[in-house]
């Protein structure tokens, strides 16, 4: 009976992540509509009254509109809300935690019975906490796969943006109208963060705090680059279009530097990443073919064991951090 309940759990768990995740991704509403929603609620209870907003009922389930008011104004909401419009993820920081929630307790039922279920005893128990830590990282760990996905196709983008830029300041358009240019012309994720820097301006926004939004949600160096560029033009005046071209020049060089770097640096990259895995991989294999042999761990003293596997994974995750830092190289 436990064993029937945890796997009707598991499924249910499962089906609701699934339709989560569908919701998520097919929601249409962006993180700029959502600040013109806001923006323009408080026009009307200007107008109208404070009645109105008042009736208005939050949007999205009990659950998440629970989780957003404990998570609102803490440090961890705010930082979940960047990584959020960093990713260009459409949710709110309680939608996020619940995610990490559903995520950690599926992972940790599907551990459980790979370990063997009620009947592998304390391995099973150590496979199911083991899966409930990683299931809890695992948003996160998508999370910045997708701001790095995001902002790598930024910085490709920016030398053309910047010559479109260039282009439009020549032929007579000011700053913001290049930016409104952009906003059109440009393939996203470039193009929708324009369009977020035009909007806010639109709004009344001063241009160097839109672009320092911008800065907040892409962290660029070659957009930092940019930015400081535009900003000191504005103060003390200056041929725009040229400096503009000479960052071009210089952040196309850079990339191509960068290039260089990434395919010289590619084996000792791709090595770190295989020799940490490679005993990971091999103690499942273990685990499948000679349970008992790896159950030698989980004998008395459980804490000799437990000990060794600890140690085991932190020399493997120091041993990996290293080798990343050896391939990387600042440019």
């Amino acid at each position: 009976m436990p064993t029937l309940i945890l796997i009707v759990g598991g499924v249910i768990v499962l089906i609701l992540l699934g339709v989560g995740l569908f919701i998520t991704l097919t929601q249409e509403r962006s993180l700029v509509e959502e600040r013109l929603d806001r923006y323009l609620e408080q026009e009307q209870a200007l107008e109208f009254g404070s009645s109105e907003t008042e009736e208005k009922k939050p949007e999205g389930s009990f659950l998440t509109n629970m989780l957003n008011k404990r998570l609102e104004g803490t440090s961890f909401a705010d930082r979940v809300k960047v990584n959020l419009a960093r990713a260009d993820v459409k949710m709110k920081p309680g939608e996020f935690f619940a995610v990490m929630l559903i995520a950690s307790f599926g992972t940790g039922v599907f551990a459980f019975f790979f370990g063997g279920g009620f009947g592998g005893g304390a391995g099973s128990r150590v496979f199911m906490l083991v899966g409930f830590i990683i299931g809890f990282f695992l948003p996160n760990m998508y999370l910045r796969r997708q701001q790095n996905i995001r902002i790598k196709k930024f910085a490709e983008q920016l030398p053309d943006m910047l010559v479109l830029m260039v282009n439009g300041i020549r032929a007579g358009f000011s700053t913001m109208q290049a930016i409104e240019a952009i906003s059109k012309e440009m393939p996203p994720p470039i193009s929708v963060e324009f369009r977020r820097v035009y909007q806010e301006m639109q709004l009344g926004i001063p241009m160097e705090r839109s672009l320092e939004n911008l800065l907040n949600r892409i962290p660029s160096e070659d957009l930092d680059l940019v930015v400081t560029a535009i900003n000191v033009q504005r103060e003390v005046g200056g041929n725009l279009s040229e400096i503009l071209e000479t960052i071009t020049h210089t952040i196309r060089e850079r990339i191509r530097i960068k290039g260089e770097i990434k395919t010289l640096t590619a084996q000792v990259s791709y090595s770190g990443k295989f020799l940490s895995l490679m005993p990971i991989f091999i103690l499942l294999i273990l685990w499948g073919l000679n349970r008992s042999y790896i159950m030698q761990f989980f004998l008395e003293p459980k804490a000799c064991g437990i000990g060794i596997l600890t140690c085991s994974g932190i020399m493997i995750l120091i041993g990996y951090f290293v080798m990343q830092k050896l391939a990387e190289i600042e440019v």
